[in-house]
Protein backbone atom coordinates (compact mmCIF):
# COMPACT_ATOMS: atom_id res chain seq x y z
CA UNK A 1 0.00 0.00 0.00
CA UNK A 2 1.50 3.22 -0.95
CA UNK A 3 0.27 6.74 0.48
CA UNK A 4 -0.17 9.47 -2.21
CA UNK A 5 0.14 13.37 -0.36
CA UNK A 6 -1.37 15.98 -2.64
CA UNK A 7 -0.07 19.40 -2.28
CA UNK A 8 -3.22 21.36 -3.75
CA UNK A 9 -6.60 20.27 -4.66
CA UNK A 10 -5.07 20.12 -8.58
CA UNK A 11 -2.73 17.62 -7.20
CA UNK A 12 -5.68 15.75 -5.44
CA UNK A 13 -7.88 15.97 -8.38
CA UNK A 14 -5.33 14.18 -10.76
CA UNK A 15 -4.65 11.34 -8.14
CA UNK A 16 -8.25 10.52 -7.60
CA UNK A 17 -8.64 10.41 -11.76
CA UNK A 18 -5.28 7.78 -11.57
CA UNK A 19 -7.20 5.34 -8.60
CA UNK A 20 -10.37 5.73 -10.90
CA UNK A 21 -8.14 4.59 -14.16
CA UNK A 22 -6.31 2.18 -12.45
CA UNK A 23 -9.27 0.57 -10.19
CA UNK A 24 -7.25 1.38 -7.02
CA UNK A 25 -9.43 2.22 -4.20
CA UNK A 26 -8.66 4.79 -2.48
CA UNK A 27 -8.94 5.71 2.10
CA UNK A 28 -9.09 9.30 2.35
CA UNK A 29 -7.41 10.27 5.55
CA UNK A 30 -6.19 14.33 6.64
CA UNK A 31 -5.59 14.09 10.74
CA UNK A 32 -6.53 10.51 10.75
CA UNK A 33 -8.21 11.02 14.50
CA UNK A 34 -11.20 9.31 13.26
CA UNK A 35 -9.80 6.49 11.12
CA UNK A 36 -11.14 3.89 13.07
CA UNK A 37 -14.75 5.25 13.19
CA UNK A 38 -17.04 2.96 10.45
CA UNK A 39 -15.83 0.05 9.32
CA UNK A 40 -12.04 -0.73 8.45
CA UNK A 41 -10.86 0.14 5.28
CA UNK A 42 -9.87 -2.18 2.80
CA UNK A 43 -7.99 -0.16 0.01
CA UNK A 44 -4.93 -0.22 -2.03
CA UNK A 45 -3.70 3.19 -1.53
CA UNK A 46 -4.24 6.19 1.01
CA UNK A 47 -4.64 9.47 -0.11
CA UNK A 48 -3.13 11.67 2.92
CA UNK A 49 -4.50 15.32 2.28
CA UNK A 50 -3.16 16.57 5.51
CA UNK A 51 -1.01 19.46 3.23
CA UNK A 52 -4.63 20.84 2.07
CA UNK A 53 -4.64 23.11 5.00
CA UNK A 54 -5.33 26.74 6.13
CA UNK A 55 -7.63 29.33 6.85
CA UNK A 56 -8.47 31.04 3.56
CA UNK A 57 -11.00 33.32 4.45
CA UNK A 58 -12.35 34.95 7.94
CA UNK A 59 -15.26 37.55 8.49
CA UNK A 60 -15.78 37.84 11.99
CA UNK A 61 -19.23 40.90 11.28
CA UNK A 62 -20.36 38.39 8.82
CA UNK A 63 -19.74 35.14 11.17
CA UNK A 64 -18.44 33.18 7.98
CA UNK A 65 -15.21 31.35 7.93
CA UNK A 66 -13.71 28.92 4.93
CA UNK A 67 -10.94 27.21 5.56
CA UNK A 68 -9.23 24.21 3.52
CA UNK A 69 -11.08 20.55 5.06
CA UNK A 70 -7.20 19.83 6.46
CA UNK A 71 -7.20 22.53 8.92
CA UNK A 72 -7.29 21.51 12.47
CA UNK A 73 -10.15 22.52 14.50
CA UNK A 74 -7.90 23.63 17.55
CA UNK A 75 -6.62 26.10 15.07
CA UNK A 76 -10.04 27.42 13.98
CA UNK A 77 -11.32 27.38 17.25
CA UNK A 78 -8.14 29.49 18.56
CA UNK A 79 -8.57 31.66 15.60
CA UNK A 80 -12.83 31.85 16.32
CA UNK A 81 -11.64 32.19 20.06
CA UNK A 82 -9.39 35.84 19.93
CA UNK A 83 -12.60 37.17 18.03
CA UNK A 84 -15.14 36.08 20.96
CA UNK A 85 -16.92 33.29 18.16
CA UNK A 86 -16.72 29.79 17.88
CA UNK A 87 -18.46 26.46 16.12
CA UNK A 88 -21.87 26.28 17.91
CA UNK A 89 -22.22 22.17 17.39
CA UNK A 90 -19.37 22.29 19.90
CA UNK A 91 -17.39 19.16 17.69
CA UNK A 92 -16.70 16.52 19.90
CA UNK A 93 -12.99 15.13 20.32
CA UNK A 94 -13.18 11.34 20.23
CA UNK A 95 -9.46 10.17 19.92
CA UNK A 96 -9.26 8.38 23.59
CA UNK A 97 -12.09 6.62 22.73
CA UNK A 98 -10.99 5.50 18.87
CA UNK A 99 -7.78 5.20 20.53
CA UNK A 100 -6.30 7.86 17.64
CA UNK A 101 -3.28 9.99 17.92
CA UNK A 102 -3.67 12.60 14.74
CA UNK A 103 -5.41 15.94 14.82
CA UNK A 104 -9.35 16.73 14.29
CA UNK A 105 -9.65 18.78 11.09
CA UNK A 106 -12.25 20.46 10.09
CA UNK A 107 -13.60 18.78 6.56
CA UNK A 108 -13.35 15.08 9.04
CA UNK A 109 -15.85 16.85 11.32
CA UNK A 110 -17.97 18.01 8.20
CA UNK A 111 -18.01 14.53 6.47
CA UNK A 112 -18.99 12.61 9.97
CA UNK A 113 -21.82 15.25 11.01
CA UNK A 114 -20.17 14.91 14.29
CA UNK A 115 -22.14 17.22 17.30
CA UNK A 116 -21.22 17.82 21.06
CA UNK A 117 -23.50 18.09 23.88
CA UNK A 118 -25.04 21.78 22.50
CA UNK A 119 -26.80 19.53 19.48
CA UNK A 120 -30.46 19.95 20.86
CA UNK A 121 -30.04 23.88 20.90
CA UNK A 122 -27.46 24.88 18.25
CA UNK A 123 -27.79 21.95 15.63
CA UNK A 124 -25.45 19.56 13.99
CA UNK A 125 -22.71 20.21 12.12
CA UNK A 126 -24.74 20.27 9.06
CA UNK A 127 -26.57 23.21 9.99
CA UNK A 128 -23.62 25.36 10.17
CA UNK A 129 -22.10 24.19 6.24
CA UNK A 130 -22.68 26.96 3.97
CA UNK A 131 -20.63 25.83 1.30
CA UNK A 132 -17.51 23.88 -0.38
CA UNK A 133 -15.08 22.98 -3.16
CA UNK A 134 -14.43 18.92 -3.55
CA UNK A 135 -13.52 16.38 -6.09
CA UNK A 136 -15.89 13.65 -6.91
CA UNK A 137 -14.82 9.98 -7.73
CA UNK A 138 -14.26 11.19 -11.64
CA UNK A 139 -11.96 13.61 -10.45
CA UNK A 140 -13.82 16.08 -11.40
CA UNK A 141 -13.43 19.36 -8.94
CA UNK A 142 -16.92 20.84 -7.99
CA UNK A 143 -18.23 23.17 -5.64
CA UNK A 144 -21.65 23.93 -4.18
CA UNK A 145 -23.26 26.35 -1.80
CA UNK A 146 -21.31 29.49 -1.03
CA UNK A 147 -20.33 31.97 1.89
CA UNK A 148 -24.04 33.38 2.61
CA UNK A 149 -27.10 31.40 4.50
CA UNK A 150 -29.62 32.05 2.01
CA UNK A 151 -27.23 30.82 -0.70
CA UNK A 152 -29.33 27.01 -1.65
CA UNK A 153 -31.31 26.81 -4.71
CA UNK A 154 -31.69 23.17 -6.38
CA UNK A 155 -30.14 20.54 -4.19
CA UNK A 156 -28.43 21.52 -0.79
CA UNK A 157 -25.12 19.30 -1.38
CA UNK A 158 -23.66 20.24 2.14
CA UNK A 159 -26.38 18.49 3.66
CA UNK A 160 -25.38 15.52 1.46
CA UNK A 161 -21.70 15.55 1.57
CA UNK A 162 -21.76 16.21 5.93
CA UNK A 163 -22.20 12.35 6.90
CA UNK A 164 -21.37 10.75 3.97
CA UNK A 165 -17.97 9.48 5.53
CA UNK A 166 -16.01 10.93 2.62
CA UNK A 167 -17.53 8.63 0.28
CA UNK A 168 -19.06 10.60 -2.32
CA UNK A 169 -16.80 13.14 -2.37
CA UNK A 170 -13.46 14.90 -1.17
CA UNK A 171 -13.74 17.77 0.45
CA UNK A 172 -10.93 20.27 -0.31
CA UNK A 173 -12.58 23.85 0.68
CA UNK A 174 -15.51 24.35 3.06
CA UNK A 175 -16.96 27.46 4.59
CA UNK A 176 -19.15 27.65 7.49
CA UNK A 177 -21.12 29.90 9.92
CA UNK A 178 -19.77 30.72 13.42
CA UNK A 179 -21.20 31.98 16.38
CA UNK A 180 -20.36 34.59 18.97
CA UNK A 181 -19.26 32.54 22.37
CA UNK A 182 -21.06 33.25 25.14
CA UNK A 183 -20.51 35.84 27.87
CA UNK A 184 -21.19 33.74 30.85
CA UNK A 185 -21.86 29.66 31.78
CA UNK A 186 -23.16 27.88 34.66
CA UNK A 187 -24.25 24.24 35.18
CA UNK A 188 -26.78 23.37 37.81
CA UNK A 189 -26.20 19.88 39.40
CA UNK A 190 -29.32 17.28 40.29
CA UNK A 191 -27.84 14.57 42.45
CA UNK A 192 -29.16 10.97 42.41
CA UNK A 193 -31.71 11.00 40.23
CA UNK A 194 -32.46 7.76 38.99
CA UNK A 195 -32.16 7.33 35.43
CA UNK A 196 -36.02 6.93 34.76
CA UNK A 197 -36.17 10.39 36.73
CA UNK A 198 -33.65 12.06 35.11
CA UNK A 199 -34.74 11.81 31.85
CA UNK A 200 -38.36 13.53 32.03
CA UNK A 201 -36.37 16.49 33.69
CA UNK A 202 -34.08 16.65 31.18
CA UNK A 203 -36.30 16.83 28.60
CA UNK A 204 -38.68 19.21 29.99
CA UNK A 205 -35.95 21.62 30.90
CA UNK A 206 -34.81 21.66 27.19
CA UNK A 207 -38.83 22.45 26.39
CA UNK A 208 -38.72 25.25 28.73
CA UNK A 209 -38.11 29.17 27.56
CA UNK A 210 -35.03 29.33 29.38
CA UNK A 211 -32.60 28.05 26.42
CA UNK A 212 -30.77 25.45 28.10
CA UNK A 213 -28.04 24.13 26.03
CA UNK A 214 -26.70 20.91 27.42
CA UNK A 215 -28.90 18.36 29.10
CA UNK A 216 -26.87 15.10 29.92
CA UNK A 217 -27.40 12.47 32.97
CA UNK A 218 -24.48 10.59 34.55
CA UNK A 219 -25.09 7.12 36.34
CA UNK A 220 -23.13 7.34 39.52
CA UNK A 221 -20.68 4.49 38.09
CA UNK A 222 -19.44 6.85 35.37
CA UNK A 223 -19.55 10.37 37.73
CA UNK A 224 -17.27 8.79 40.03
CA UNK A 225 -14.38 9.07 37.66
CA UNK A 226 -15.20 12.62 36.69
CA UNK A 227 -12.51 15.48 37.23
CA UNK A 228 -15.14 17.70 38.54
CA UNK A 229 -15.29 17.79 41.88
CA UNK A 230 -19.04 18.43 42.53
CA UNK A 231 -19.46 15.31 40.27
CA UNK A 232 -17.05 13.18 41.92
CA UNK A 233 -17.37 13.22 45.22
CA UNK A 234 -19.96 10.71 45.35
CA UNK A 235 -23.43 11.47 45.91
CA UNK A 236 -24.97 9.31 43.23
CA UNK A 237 -25.80 9.75 39.76
CA UNK A 238 -25.71 13.69 38.25
CA UNK A 239 -28.13 15.19 36.17
CA UNK A 240 -26.77 18.42 34.87
CA UNK A 241 -28.38 21.50 32.60
CA UNK A 242 -26.34 24.05 31.12
CA UNK A 243 -26.88 27.72 30.72
CA UNK A 244 -25.15 30.04 28.35
CA UNK A 245 -25.61 33.63 27.67
CA UNK A 246 -25.07 36.93 29.10
CA UNK A 247 -24.44 37.03 32.64
CA UNK A 248 -27.43 38.71 34.31
CA UNK A 249 -29.61 36.51 31.92
CA UNK A 250 -27.81 33.17 32.92
CA UNK A 251 -28.18 34.39 36.77
CA UNK A 252 -31.98 34.74 36.09
CA UNK A 253 -32.22 31.91 33.99
CA UNK A 254 -30.34 29.51 36.61
CA UNK A 255 -32.79 30.57 39.39
CA UNK A 256 -35.62 29.83 37.53
CA UNK A 257 -34.31 26.12 36.82
CA UNK A 258 -33.77 25.46 39.97
CA UNK A 259 -37.62 26.78 41.08
CA UNK A 260 -38.51 23.99 38.70
CA UNK A 261 -36.50 21.43 39.31
CA UNK A 262 -34.93 21.61 42.85
CA UNK A 263 -31.58 23.33 44.34
CA UNK A 264 -28.27 21.28 43.62
CA UNK A 265 -24.77 22.29 42.75
CA UNK A 266 -23.47 25.12 40.54
CA UNK A 267 -20.87 24.43 38.31
CA UNK A 268 -18.80 28.15 37.21
CA UNK A 269 -17.82 28.43 33.70
CA UNK A 270 -14.28 26.57 33.50
CA UNK A 271 -15.62 23.77 36.12
CA UNK A 272 -18.65 23.56 33.44
CA UNK A 273 -16.09 23.70 30.37
CA UNK A 274 -14.95 20.67 31.59
CA UNK A 275 -17.57 18.81 32.88
CA UNK A 276 -19.52 19.31 29.18
CA UNK A 277 -15.94 18.57 27.31
CA UNK A 278 -15.77 14.88 29.45
CA UNK A 279 -19.29 14.32 27.80
CA UNK A 280 -18.63 15.21 24.77
CA UNK A 281 -15.70 13.15 24.43
CA UNK A 282 -17.31 10.44 26.24
CA UNK A 283 -14.11 10.07 28.77
CA UNK A 284 -16.52 8.87 31.66
CA UNK A 285 -16.48 5.33 29.48
CA UNK A 286 -14.43 2.75 31.08
CA UNK A 287 -12.29 1.58 28.03
CA UNK A 288 -10.01 -1.90 28.02
CA UNK A 289 -11.84 -4.78 26.11
CA UNK A 290 -15.20 -3.15 25.84
CA UNK A 291 -17.63 -2.49 23.07
CA UNK A 292 -19.11 1.22 22.84
CA UNK A 293 -22.58 1.93 21.36
CA UNK A 294 -23.84 5.08 19.94
CA UNK A 295 -27.43 4.89 20.51
CA UNK A 296 -30.20 7.94 18.90
CA UNK A 297 -33.50 6.48 20.38
CA UNK A 298 -36.40 8.35 20.85
CA UNK A 299 -35.86 10.97 23.92
CA UNK A 300 -38.69 10.09 26.23
CA UNK A 301 -37.73 6.23 25.89
CA UNK A 302 -34.00 6.48 26.72
CA UNK A 303 -33.77 4.55 29.77
CA UNK A 304 -36.44 2.39 29.21
CA UNK A 305 -33.94 0.91 26.06
CA UNK A 306 -31.39 0.81 28.25
CA UNK A 307 -33.38 -1.67 30.82
CA UNK A 308 -34.11 -3.50 27.58
CA UNK A 309 -30.50 -4.03 27.13
CA UNK A 310 -29.14 -4.81 30.42
CA UNK A 311 -31.88 -7.10 30.47
CA UNK A 312 -29.41 -9.41 27.80
CA UNK A 313 -26.62 -7.52 28.79
CA UNK A 314 -25.64 -7.09 32.44
CA UNK A 315 -22.69 -5.19 31.82
CA UNK A 316 -24.18 -2.31 29.94
CA UNK A 317 -22.84 1.30 31.03
CA UNK A 318 -24.64 4.06 29.63
CA UNK A 319 -24.02 7.76 29.88
CA UNK A 320 -27.09 9.81 28.17
CA UNK A 321 -26.57 12.76 27.17
CA UNK A 322 -29.10 15.34 24.29
CA UNK A 323 -31.31 14.92 26.72
CA UNK A 324 -31.78 11.45 26.35
CA UNK A 325 -31.76 11.52 22.73
CA UNK A 326 -28.34 10.84 22.30
CA UNK A 327 -26.96 7.20 24.95
CA UNK A 328 -23.43 5.93 25.08
CA UNK A 329 -23.47 2.12 25.85
CA UNK A 330 -20.62 0.46 26.86
CA UNK A 331 -20.53 -3.05 27.40
CA UNK A 332 -18.20 -6.37 28.19
CA UNK A 333 -16.22 -7.39 24.64
CA UNK A 334 -16.86 -10.82 26.07
CA UNK A 335 -20.54 -10.65 26.68
CA UNK A 336 -21.30 -8.61 23.77
CA UNK A 337 -20.32 -12.03 21.56
CA UNK A 338 -19.51 -12.15 17.85
CA UNK A 339 -21.89 -9.40 17.07
CA UNK A 340 -20.95 -7.17 19.45
CA UNK A 341 -24.31 -7.01 21.28
CA UNK A 342 -26.04 -5.92 18.09
CA UNK A 343 -29.12 -8.54 17.78
CA UNK A 344 -30.10 -7.02 21.66
CA UNK A 345 -29.22 -3.79 21.06
CA UNK A 346 -30.97 -3.10 17.83
CA UNK A 347 -34.00 -5.15 18.82
CA UNK A 348 -34.56 -2.65 22.07
CA UNK A 349 -33.67 0.27 19.75
CA UNK A 350 -36.49 -1.19 17.07
CA UNK A 351 -39.18 -0.87 19.82
CA UNK A 352 -38.43 2.61 20.81
CA UNK A 353 -37.68 4.03 17.78
CA UNK A 354 -34.23 5.25 16.37
CA UNK A 355 -30.93 3.89 15.52
CA UNK A 356 -27.69 2.41 16.52
CA UNK A 357 -24.00 2.59 15.50
CA UNK A 358 -21.20 0.60 16.59
CA UNK A 359 -18.44 3.08 17.54
CA UNK A 360 -15.94 1.13 19.11
CA UNK A 361 -14.92 -2.64 18.21
CA UNK A 362 -12.15 -4.63 17.11
CA UNK A 363 -11.86 -4.68 13.44
CA UNK A 364 -12.86 -8.37 12.69
CA UNK A 365 -15.93 -7.43 14.66
CA UNK A 366 -16.83 -3.88 12.39
CA UNK A 367 -16.07 -5.83 9.13
CA UNK A 368 -19.22 -8.23 9.99
CA UNK A 369 -21.78 -6.17 11.83
CA UNK A 370 -23.33 -3.39 10.44
CA UNK A 371 -21.89 -0.76 12.00
CA UNK A 372 -24.68 2.08 10.41
CA UNK A 373 -28.60 0.94 11.20
CA UNK A 374 -29.53 -1.06 8.43
CA UNK A 375 -31.96 0.67 6.38
CA UNK A 376 -34.60 -0.91 3.84
CA UNK A 377 -34.70 -2.07 0.54
CA UNK A 378 -36.10 1.18 -1.13
CA UNK A 379 -33.04 3.40 0.76
CA UNK A 380 -30.20 0.93 0.15
CA UNK A 381 -31.17 1.58 -3.78
CA UNK A 382 -31.47 5.09 -3.34
CA UNK A 383 -28.06 5.04 -1.08
CA UNK A 384 -26.74 3.19 -4.15
CA UNK A 385 -27.74 5.44 -6.83
CA UNK A 386 -25.99 8.36 -5.26
CA UNK A 387 -22.82 6.96 -4.71
CA UNK A 388 -22.78 5.82 -8.01
CA UNK A 389 -23.69 8.82 -9.22
CA UNK A 390 -20.75 10.75 -7.45
CA UNK A 391 -18.15 8.09 -7.83
CA UNK A 392 -19.06 5.18 -10.23
CA UNK A 393 -16.10 3.77 -10.08
CA UNK A 394 -16.56 2.88 -5.97
CA UNK A 395 -12.86 4.14 -5.25
CA UNK A 396 -13.37 7.14 -2.13
CA UNK A 397 -13.61 5.37 1.08
CA UNK A 398 -15.35 2.10 -0.03
CA UNK A 399 -17.16 -0.21 2.50
CA UNK A 400 -16.59 2.77 4.69
CA UNK A 401 -19.95 3.15 5.95
CA UNK A 402 -21.79 -0.32 4.04
CA UNK A 403 -20.44 -3.66 2.80
CA UNK A 404 -19.88 -3.31 -1.14
CA UNK A 405 -20.57 0.74 -1.41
Amino acid sequence: MSVLQPANAGEAADMIAWALAEKHPLEIIAGGSKRALGRPARTDHTLDVSHLEGIIDYEPAELVLTAKAATPISKIETQLAARQQMLAFEPPDWRALLGSQGEPTLGGVLACNLAGPRRPRAGSARDFFLGFAAVNGRGEAWKAGGKVVKNVTGYDMCKLQAGAFGTLSLLTEVTLKVMPKPQAACTVLLHALADEIAIPILLRALNTPHEVSGAAHVPASLARRSGVAAVARGLGAVTALRIEGPEPSVNYRVEAIERLFGRGDRLDQAESERLWSEVASVALLEGGRRYTWRLCPTPNRASAVVQAIRDGLHSAEALYDWGGGLIWLNIDGDEAGRDGGAAIIRAAIARAGGHAMLVVAPDTVRAEVPVFEPGDSALDALESRIKQGFDPGGILNPGRMWEGR
